[in-house]
């Protein structure tokens, strides 16, 4: 028998209801999956700070997955890949560094514009990329107590 998670859900505010979206999809197919998971939502000024805030909620113990959500786009300002690029490795490297699974629900488009189309595009597509956290969510912390031996009920897995 398996518990149910903690999980923390990290959203940067920058383009705060596209990427709202991705936090009510996750909480939908979450409830769905599992209605006993706690899952916490976290809010960061942008995509830059959610390594920082994943790493310190991983470290805490406290959650077993964290997601983290953003949508980093070409502003015309600055090179926007490079931050997407920082903010991916930064994710990969916390879960790597505690072993506590990190999602990146963190979108990077070729083409966004600030128009009527483009938005409810992305709203509706982060819904579903949320839906698609929370269903990995679910996955790696099955995965994640079948690899444990010492886990109650359950075999090792061979790897």
């Amino acid at each position: 028998m398996t518990k149910s998670p903690k999980i923390a859900f990290i959203k940067a505010r920058w383009h705060a209801a596209i990427v709202d979206r991705a936090h009510e999809g996750f909480a939908q197919r979450m409830a769905e999956l599992d209605p006993a998971a706690e899952v916490t939502a976290f809010d960061v000024p942008g995509a830059f700070e959610m390594p920082l805030l994943a790493q310190r909620l991983a470290r805490s113990g406290a959650y077993d997955v964290i997601a983290a959500a953003a949508l980093v786009v070409d502003g015309g300002i600055y090179r926007h890949d490079f931050v997407a690029q920082a903010v991916v490795t930064g994710l990969m490297d916390v879960q790597l560094a505690t072993g506590v699974p990190v999602l990146s629900v963190s979108l990077t488009p070729h083409n966004y514009q600030p128009t009527p189309d483009h938005e409810a595009f992305f709203a509706s597509h982060f819904v579903e990329k949320g839906a698609e956290a929370a269903e990995a969510a679910v996955a790696v912390t099955a995965l994640g107590y079948a690899a444990r031996p010492d886990a109650a009920g359950l075999r090792s897995v061979g790897v």
